[in-house]
């Protein structure tokens, strides 16, 4: 039987109005659902309130500290006596020191700030060379030590007045020009009351120093009469001296003393010595370097590690026989200079020392500083004993300082 098929009504008119209505309606309902839903989503996101931000608290970054340092050599006397500067004679009139003190200036390598003490008067040849007793040596001397970088110089000693005012005006005019040319300064001998009293402030590395130079007397000798101004003595002058320092201290970063002192050929350190540097400490002295005695003596720290004290740094370079006038100290000590806002440190590091040796041959010929623990059995019998014993006296008051003074 075959199945009925379907058939579909036709809506009469009305119908089709009714529905249309209804859709209509439909359609009404649906987009204003859909409106107040976003104006609900609208109101929403403009009532709600902003979405929390992070804040970082502004940090006020703490100052960075200014750091400054400066490294500072020194040895002792250019002790030269007639058979050395007649080693260095040329034969044209003319002196070359280089060769015999270079290893001084391979020591000095890196550093700074270079000091020696130049123990005889350089009145040059003009005024005519002299040996032991009352020396005067050829300029050389100084053209060598200056082509080696050193830039400080002392010549208030002993040996000050051995060739009277002339001495002093000649050596005094040398040094100004090696100030000049070099920017080398001098301190110890003057030729004239300005320059005795003006307290000069010098700068290396950001650092500023004051250079004073003075000695216990020049072997009896004394300036003549309104020349009391040529050269820094310091007995009856004490009160001058601690007072040069403190304007120095009120000045200067640093304040480094030269002084000639102590008792001849002893390897200890005198009552004198203990006490004046005791009373340069406290009058604002930080570095105090000491010669005289021919022979080194210890090193330490006083007045509570607030200056540190070169005793004695012995010959640098002399014609002297005995062993321990052929030995001789140098030195080194790290200075640092702190700034931070207004407040400013100064501190004086890693004191250091080394020996070095003046060998010749026999007839006083082929004169040769050399640093001590390069000596060998062919320079002097025993070297290696020798160098471990002067080395303990460089510590014998104060372990702390350090043997050895080259330069990483």
């Amino acid at each position: 039987m075959a199945k009925p098929k379907h058939t579909r009504r036709r809506l009469k008119p009305i119908g089709w109005i009714l529905l249309a209505v209804l859709a209509a309606l439909g359609l009404f309902l649906i987009l204003r659902a859909v409106g107040c839903a976003g104006s609900q989503k609208q109101t929403a996101a403009e009532t709600e309130p902003p979405e929390a931000v992070e804040t970082v608290a502004e940090v006020t970054a703490e100052p960075e500290p200014e750091v400054s340092t400066a490294e500072f050599f020194f040895t002792g006397d250019a002790l030269i006596h007639g058979t050395v500067w007649m080693d260095a004679d040329q034969g044209n009139g003319t002196y070359d020191f280089s060769g015999i003190v270079e290893n001084v200036g391979r020591l000095a390598q890196g550093y700074d700030l270079k000091y020696y003490n130049q123990e005889t008067i350089l009145g040059g040849t003009e005024l005519g060379l002299h040996g032991y007793p009352t020396f005067n040596s050829p300029q050389e001397v100084g053209d060598a030590m200056v082509n080696m970088g050193f830039g400080l110089v002392s010549t208030a000693n002993n040996h000050s007045l051995d060739q009277g005012l002339t001495g002093i005006e000649r050596s005094t005019e040398y040094w100004k020009r090696q100030e000049a040319e070099h920017g080398v300064h001098m301190a110890g001998t003057y030729n004239s009351q300005e320059d005795h009293d003006r307290l000069d402030v010098y700068e290396i590395n950001g650092i500023t120093y004051t250079f004073l130079s003075w000695t216990y007397g020049c072997n009896g000798l004394t300036p003549p009469e309104g020349y009391e101004y040529i050269v820094n003595i310091y007995p009856d002058h004490v009160e001058e001296l601690l007072d040069q320092v403190r304007k120095a201290d009120e000045r200067s970063d640093v304040v480094i003393v030269a002084m000639h002192w102590g008792t001849e050929y002893s390897m200890e350190a005198n009552d004198e010595q203990r006490e004046l540097s005791q009373r340069l400490s406290e009058a604002g002295a930080d570095i105090i370097v000491g010669n005289h005695p021919h022979v080194i003596q210890p090193i330490e720290w006083v007045n509570d590690h607030k200056t540190i004290v070169y005793y004695a740094m012995g010959n640098m370079v002399s014609a002297q026989i005995e062993e321990p006038n052929l030995v001789g100290m140098v030195g080194g000590v790290t200075i640092r200079k702190t700034v931070l806002g207004d407040d400013v440190n100064v501190e004086i590091l890693d004191p250091r020392a080394d020996l070095i040796y003046t060998y010749y041959d026999p007839g006083y010929v082929n004169f040769k500083v050399i640093p001590m623990k390069e000596l060998d059995e062919a320079h002097v019998y025993n070297a290696a004993e020798l160098y471990e014993k002067y080395k303990a006296k460089i510590t014998e008051y104060d372990d702390s300082i350090r043997i050895g003074v080259e330069l990483n």
